[in-house]
């Protein structure tokens, strides 16, 4: 990167950071507990609407993984989310009620709790229908993951969104709280993934699966992007710019090997398609507070109900990491 662009991109972090710091007095807190994590715990952030539901499972799964602290953001909920988050002891989480999109899609939010709060911790920050899976995780917890990191001076860790989905109608099996969303919604695509490295971001942009093939079989470019970088060694200066698909700075992206060669990868287990999902993608829809206009959402709405089946004869049944380690899906790189 020449002289000239490498100013554009320090120029681009400190706008970042400038937002994060107007937005903060957006956030109210409801119960902080930041001090009660040590120096070498590993964060989990998200930001949540209305996800009561969905909260018991993910805040169980990551506990066991070895998350040691949450950090919420709480956007206006009205289902309990919020007083459920506040009774959890080893959660903090704020409120707001201002606009999502507004702030970058709830990345300003974050930007500024992970600043205050998760400089030189492991931070993982995803949404509440993701679960990160990663070489040997069914043995190994997540410390034995950032500690190996740690000791190859590696600073992420990237993973691709594997969107999950049921076999029959979306509608046909309801989803209760505290169920393994994987229970339902336990088959993938595993090819008809498309791979472009992103020029200004240095990032590996990630489009395709079972979103691209039944609601954007015409425009596969409009699809949602499948690249995170969603686990970090968090330093107060750097910034996530376009949700958790890119950082600054750039460094942090280059998850992969532009040599040809491989680097240890993770997938992130995306459970947006239970039977919730219907009637919150006309919510969101009409709310309209997603990227460009939720028009994401408005694709989603005109295009599924409960009736919708996203299974189709190349699709695959979850079973484990290693099955996706042979699909080219995620990789152990040298981590043996």
């Amino acid at each position: 990167m020449g002289l000239i662009s490498s100013y554009r991109m320090r120029l681009r972090r400190r706008y970042w950071r400038a937002r994060a710091f107007r937005r903060r007095r957006q956030l109210r807190v409801v119960r902080d507990r930041t001090r009660s994590f040590g120096p070498g715990a590993i964060l989990a952030a998200s930001t949540v609407r209305n996800e009561r539901a969905r909260l018991p499972y993910f805040l169980d799964y990551y506990r066991a993984q070895g998350v040691d602290h949450f950090l919420f953001v709480d956007n206006g909920s009205d289902d309990g989310t919020c007083d459920y988050l506040a009774a959890q002891p080893d959660v903090s989480v704020w409120r707001t009620r201002a606009s999502y999109a507004d702030a970058a899609y709830g990345v300003d939010w974050l930007n500024w709790l992970l600043r205050q709060h998760a400089h030189r911790h492991w931070c993982l920050t995803v949404d509440v229908d993701e679960f990160l899976v990663y070489p040997f995780c069914d043995t190994r917890p997540l410390r034995a993951l950032t500690d190996w990191l740690d000791a190859s001076s590696v600073r992420s860790f990237g993973a691709m969104i594997l969107d999950m989905y049921p076999k029959g109608p979306i509608g046909g099996r309801s989803y209760h709280e505290g169920q393994n969303p994987f229970e339902i919604a336990s088959w993938f695509d595993s090819g008809n993934y498309m791979f472009e490295r992103n020029p200004m971001y240095g990032n590996l942009w990630i489009q395709g699966g079972v979103r691209a093939r039944t609601f954007f079989a015409d425009r596969p470019r409009k699809a949602p992007a499948l690249n995170k970088v969603p686990l970090v060694r968090w330093h107060r200066d750097f910034v996530y710019v376009s949700s958790t698909h890119a950082l600054l700075p750039r460094g942090l992206n280059l998850t992969y090997d532009a040599g040809g060669g491989e680097k240890t990868t993770g997938v992130l287990l995306h459970a947006k398609f239970l039977s919730l999902f219907v009637d919150r993608a006309a919510e969101e829809a009409e709310r309209s507070e997603h990227y460009r206009g939720a028009g994401e959402y408005r694709t989603y709405a005109g295009g599924l109900d409960g009736q919708t089946d996203l299974w189709c004869k190349w699709s695959e049944r979850y079973i484990n990491w290693r099955q996706l380690e042979i699909l080219g899906l995620i990789s152990k790189g040298n981590w043996a």
